[in-house]
């Protein structure tokens, strides 16, 4: 785009513009003065070209290119020219030119910086998040917020081609019980009353069904008080959309198409297949977990029957408190006993308390446990698992989750170790048939939310951990991307999954009244899905962590090092107004 100050940015120019007058802006990215002639590099947004001063066309020009360092902001006007055969960089879009400088100005100095603006640099993530600033001018951070946003283009266009409307949800909301901790924001009007942010549209969503809006969408901000990992922040981004009249096929073949644009269009890849599917008993029975990483052949299989009648008292145990057996067989495995070791450590570090294997030595069976087994459950399990030459058993034994949970571990591990998984292979999976409750800690909860539509409403009070729900979570390569559900229209069900949630009544009316009120004035049938759009460009970029491709991220401590929030508040009259005492600690 040509301002008064730029004719262009600067890697859209290139030999074609031979002889032409140009402006440029940016920064100084490399200064390199070879004995008289100064040549620099300077960055935009867009990337480098070469600038080139001689001081005996331009002597001016020169003089104040000889003040310039690295990080400066300047202005360069001057004409394009080709470079010399052996000067070309092949490793740049502007290789070929180069721009002799006639007049420059510097707009603004720099001082040393922490770090260098480089794409590979080894400085600690604090400090770049401290100066975040200094951060995205690096070519591979950057680039990532011009990926994103192309991104959100391409998302907007989808929508609005299968005739969604984006309508915005509000930011200050009402506190909900719905899983995990609210931000809460005082209100001055009303003392001792207080907002919410937003975990997610979930229920205005619904709500615009009843309004009629049959095709809503919206990228949307959520924000939850929880902790932190690589691949989740207190406030994220997700693209939200909810539709009347359908089930939940619809929602899923339309999802698929939005995310076969968004890749098509990110990476130029054509993901032409339906995305497999798997239920959720099958995924935990397979990988150990609902978020199946499909990209390598390694599973879990349950062996618990062969060893029904056994006499090796590690087993005998687990099958008398009906838990399970389950083993991971390695093909042709080169491990040593050290790299056993290093994976009996890690299933540890997961709640094992141990990690039992066997390893195949031509005709013989290697193993410390081999000597407990008896003939017929070797041979059994030789036939079971079709062991030859070279192959490992790795063993798991104990109450289903215990052992899902480690060995799924221990499966990625391998899948990590041995290079069994490829970066740049995107294997989609949909996750469904999720149980509608599960009980946790001994009492019963929602798998998904509260507002998810159980397969069968007529289910009966001791049915309720086997009743299946219409949810489904769509995964890549092991990352959850999102989940969506078809939800519930009917009052009574709703109150149904409430009562069954243990949740009074007057507590449901309390939280849920306004829902409830609209389910019983005309809710159609509907469902959808939030994808979040933050992990979908960590894929999309190759990115390690979420932190990377959110502009200003906060720490894990859920901090931000670059604005110092959150911060201490002592204006008294501030706090005054908002009815707010601090309990300050003593030694404050």
């Amino acid at each position: 785009m040509k301002t008064n100050f730029r004719t262009d940015y600067c890697a859209t120019f290139n030999e074609s513009n031979e002889g032409q007058e140009v402006s440029i802006t940016g920064w100084s990215s490399t200064v390199r003065d070879h004995g008289g002639v100064i040549f620099i590099d300077v960055r935009d947004r867009s990337g480098i070209i070469q600038i080139v001063s001689d001081p005996e066309l331009f002597p001016e020009a020169h003089k104040t290119i000889e003040k310039i360092r690295n990080e400066f902001v300047i202005n360069i006007k001057g004409k394009i020219r080709l470079r010399s055969d052996n000067s070309i960089n092949p490793k740049l879009p502007t290789g070929k030119i180069e721009i002799l400088a006639e007049h420059v100005e510097i707009f603004n100095t720099c001082v040393p910086l922490p770090f260098q603006i480089e794409d590979e640099i080894d400085t600690d993530e604090n400090i770049r998040l401290k100066y975040r600033y200094l951060d995205l001018r690096r070519p591979n951070i950057s680039k990532n917020f011009v990926l994103k946003s192309e991104t959100m283009r391409v998302i907007r266009e989808y929508f609005h081609e299968h005739n969604f409307i984006d309508i915005e949800t509000p930011y200050l909301t009402k506190s909900t019980p719905e899983g995990a901790r609210d931000y809460l924001v005082p209100s001055r009007v009303h003392q001792n009353h207080f907002f919410a942010l937003p975990q997610s549209p979930q229920i205005l969503k619904q709500i615009l069904m009843t309004s009629g809006f049959d095709r809503y969408f919206q990228i949307v901000r959520c924000f939850r008080d929880e902790d932190l990992r690589a691949d989740r922040q207190p406030e994220f981004t997700q693209v939200d959309f909810e539709m009347s009249f359908v089930n939940k096929e619809d929602v899923m073949e339309f999802t698929e198409g939005l995310i076969k644009k968004i890749f098509t269009s990110a990476l130029d890849i054509s993901l032409d297949n339906d995305f497999e599917r798997i239920t959720y008993n099958d995924s935990m029975s397979r990988f150990g977990n609902d978020r199946p990483d499909m990209r390598f052949d390694l599973e879990l299989e349950d062996i618990t029957e062969i060893f029904k009648d056994t006499e090796f008292k590690v087993f005998k145990d687990v099958v008398k408190k009906n838990g399970v057996i389950k083993c991971l067989k390695v093909k042709d495995a080169n491990l040593s006993r050290k790299d056993i070791d290093e994976l009996t450590i890690f299933a540890q570090s997961y709640g094992a308390k141990g990690l039992a294997w066997i390893k195949v030595n031509g005709e013989d069976l290697q193993s410390p446990i081999i000597k407990f087994f008896s003939e017929n459950e070797i041979m059994l399990l030789s036939k079971n698992q079709d062991l030859s030459d070279g192959d490992i058993l790795f063993f798991g034994a104990g109450s289903s989750d215990e052992v899902n949970k480690y060995m799924s571990a221990v499966r990625l591990k391998l899948g990590e170790d041995l290079a069994l998984m490829d970066k740049n292979d995107f294997k989609f999976v949909w996750v469904t048939d999720f149980p509608l409750f599960i009980k946790d800690g001994g009492e019963v909860t929602s798998v998904h939310h509260p507002f998810t539509e159980p397969v069968n409403h007529d289910f009966n009070s001791d049915e309720t951990l086997e009743v299946k729900s219409n949810a489904y979570d769509i995964v890549l390569n092991g990352t959850e991307l999102g989940g969506g559900s078809i939800r519930i229209h009917k009052k009574e069900l709703q109150e149904k999954v409430f009562r069954i949630l243990k949740i009074s009544e007057e507590e449901y009316k309390d939280n849920f009244g306004f829902l409830l009120s609209a389910l019983e004035r005309g809710t159609p049938p509907h469902g959808g899905l939030a994808l979040g759009l933050d992990r979908i460009l960590m894929f999309l970029t190759g990115a390690d962590s979420i932190r990377d491709i959110i502009a200003f991220p906060k720490t894990q401590k859920a901090s931000c090092l670059l604005t110092e929030a959150p911060s201490k508040v002592f204006s008294e009259k501030q706090l005054e107004e908002l009815g707010i005492n601090l309990i300050i600690p003593v030694e404050e």
